[in-house]
């Protein structure tokens, strides 16, 4: 491969800390390498002063964009030719992202969609595994419907206890029992239905990634290292600036 096609991604992490590294640990385990050379170019911004995603939704005062939009400047800035974002419920502020740059920027949400769509042709309902702030904006039930499916979400106590989970892992309990709660949130989908599962938050392929589940799990963070590999490969051209 010519280092000519070869493009540079620009990372917009710290929403939370070990969900970025996670992510940038999965590029590099997916990479056919021989040797360093051959491995992804990322420039990562990792901010975690960016504020509280669920606490802007529910507030309605909306102190992330600003922040959002400054990173996605910087990385651009450092030759960054597109960029990603290590966080789900974040893309509920991209606005101030796309219009701040003028390099593509790739959907966590678009590409997880597109997964089902390759793995899971015949899905008719998804189970969605996310924060209550991504849940109560519909960015993915609203993703899932244009997709001619139907979205499923966890019942209220459900989106409780993902969130104890969720929060649990940021402050960095990983053990055995927070990944039987993921699981078991994930059995709730199941039981009503779910024909695949979305890993909707980049906290929960930490400890849950699905790999023995009775249908299949889509972690998001997984989706996102897959294309941001192809693209930083020069395997695939990027697309329009959107």
């Amino acid at each position: 491969m010519s280092g000519q096609s070869r493009k540079i991604a620009g990372v917009m992490g710290g929403m939370g800390p070990d969900a970025t590294v996670d992510f940038m640990s999965k590029v590099i385990a997916i990479t056919d390498s021989g040797r360093d050379q051959d491995h992804v170019h990322m420039i990562v911004d990792q901010d975690p002063t960016v504020p509280n995603r669920q606490a802007a939704i529910n507030s309605g005062k909306d102190d992330v964009s600003p922040h959002l939009a400054a990173m996605a400047k910087r990385l651009e800035n450092a030759g960054a030719d597109f960029l990603v974002m290590v966080c789900n419920t974040a893309h509920v502020f991209l606005d101030g992202v796309r219009a701040s740059t003028k390099i593509p920027f790739i959907s966590i949400i678009d590409e997880t969609i597109a997964e089902i769509d390759k793995l899971c042709v015949e899905a008719k309902t998804v189970g969605i595994m996310a924060t209550d702030g991504c849940l109560d904006t519909n960015i993915y039930q609203d993703a899932v419907k244009a997709s001619g499916r139907t979205p499923l979400v966890p019942d209220d106590a459900g989106i409780r206890r993902l969130m104890e989970l969720i929060n649990a892992i940021k402050a960095g309990n990983k053990d055995d029992k927070i990944a039987q709660g993921m699981e078991a949130v994930a059995q709730s989908l199941l039981a009503r239905g779910a024909d695949v599962i979305i890993g909707g938050c980049t906290e929960i392929p930490i400890v849950f990634e699905g790999n023995e589940f009775p249908v299949p799990v889509i972690a998001s963070t997984n989706v996102l290292a897959k294309r941001t590999l192809t693209l930083a490969q020069g395997l695939e051209p990027l697309p329009a600036k959107n």
